[in-house]
């Protein structure tokens, strides 16, 4: 994203680059690094894909002697792959395979194409290009598709090799099955979420029709109290009439937290695919209503939070992007989605006007760090005049018992 030019068909807003990476300030002493340290140690959860893909992996390499692994997942662009396990790559090489364009990985279009890639590396441009695999002879790489719709790319799946591998040999064949298993297992995972995160939204929207049935008849209550206000104060009955004042003023406080619970925590827009999905299909919906350049950058293979994270996340963001759209008189904005030392950061940027005002109510940002709050998180904002705005939201990685508390 730092230093992405613009496409000459726009020729308004050729010349705009970001010139710098959004900065993300741990909380607390040294700087974050005792966050750093106490994720790099901390216990994998026994849930979490990448530690299933983990232990996948290590066995596959064993099974079929392949000397490393990687399985890249589509991010929902469907035009990025990154690394969401590897095995026996460390250091500049896994760097090197961490995201990937679609568009120019050749194992990853043209092996969805025709189903397997067979590589001599010292052969292959796109291997031999500024991939550092000087240790490995060859890569085999199969594409992972969805059982249930084959055309539907989820990843793909690359085994590294000492020796030469044909496409046709044992290795090959036993890959080719491997990642049919592999397969199998992401879509079950994601499917499992899917199904949880649905029933989760269905459960909310049960609660919200309770609420709506008691915000009700509490409204109707107070109407009928201001029948009998105009009587008592047409009959000059001062006493009457500050009784049903007062019950009116109850009703509506009632009324009021109870709507105000309904907007804020019931309501919710997000998609059963996820939250990754439906910030993806935000900043869709962003680009075709308002005449600003947004990109998304999501640097997040797998984004699995709890459904209050999700929905919290997701407004913070749209608020943030509807803020943009109209105070900003900005040309480019983008999204970030990003994780540091077990924080999950959201940055939303433009480069307008930069007279975002936090204590001016009309930008909702006291409702964003309420938001922020219910999942533990912060919001941060930068604004300069003639340099933009930035919105960070920040949150740590919930920890691993929260399917168990959530369910």
């Amino acid at each position: 994203m730092n230093g992405k030019l613009m496409s000459v068909d726009e020729p308004d807003n050729a010349a705009f680059f970001w010139t710098r990476e959004p900065e993300f300030v741990f909380p607390g002493k040294n700087s974050g690094v005792d966050a750093c340290v106490s994720q790099e140690f901390a216990a994998p959860r026994a849930s979490d894909l990448k530690t299933l893909l983990n232990t996948f992996l290590e066995t596959t390499n064993c099974f079929i002697k392949a000397k490393a692994g990687v399985v890249r997942v589509l991010l929902p662009d469907e035009q990025t792959l990154q690394v969401i396990s590897a095995v026996g790559l460390t250091g500049e090489g896994l760097e090197a395979e961490r995201i990937v364009e679609l568009a120019c990985e050749k194992c990853g279009k043209d092996a969805f194409k025709r189903g397997l890639c067979s590589t001599n590396i010292d052969a292959c441009e796109t291997q031999r290009d500024g991939r550092p695999h000087q240790q490995f002879q060859s890569a085999i790489s199969i594409p992972l598709k969805s059982r249930n719709s084959p055309e539907v790319l989820l990843g793909v799946f690359t085994l590294f090799f000492d020796t030469l591998q044909s496409s046709s040999g044992n290795a090959a064949n036993m890959s080719i099955k491997f990642a049919d298993l592999l397969s199998a297992l992401i879509e079950h995972i994601k499917s499992n979420r899917e199904a949880k995160r649905a029933e989760l939204l269905m459960e909310r929207q049960s609660i919200a029709n309770e609420i709506h049935d008691s915000l009700a008849q509490t409204l109707n209550y107070a109407r009928m109290n201001t029948t009998l206000l105009s009587d008592a104060v047409r009959n000059n009955n001062e006493i009457m009439a500050t009784k049903y004042a007062r019950n009116i003023d109850e009703a509506l406080e009632i009324s009021q937290k109870a709507a105000r619970a309904l907007i804020t925590d019931f309501r919710s827009e997000m998609d059963p695919a996820g939250l990754l999905q439906a910030l993806q299909t935000l900043a869709e919906q962003f680009r075709q209503q308002h005449d600003i350049v947004l990109d998304c950058t999501i640097r997040v293979a797998d984004l699995d939070l709890p459904l209050e994270h999700e929905i919290q996340a997701y407004h913070i963001v749209r608020e943030a992007l509807s803020n943009i759209a109209k105070h900003s008189n900005a040309s480019h904005a983008r999204l970030i989605i990003d994780h540091h030392c077990g924080y999950y950061v959201f940055t939303v940027e433009d480069n307008g006007a930069g007279t975002f005002s936090p204590v001016e109510g009309h930008y909702g940002v006291i409702i964003m760090r309420e938001r922020a709050q219910r999942i533990g998180g912060e919001i941060k904002v930068e604004s300069s005049n003639g340099f933009g705005t930035c919105v960070q939201l920040f949150f740590p990685e919930p920890g691993s018992d929260w399917r168990a508390i959530d369910e």
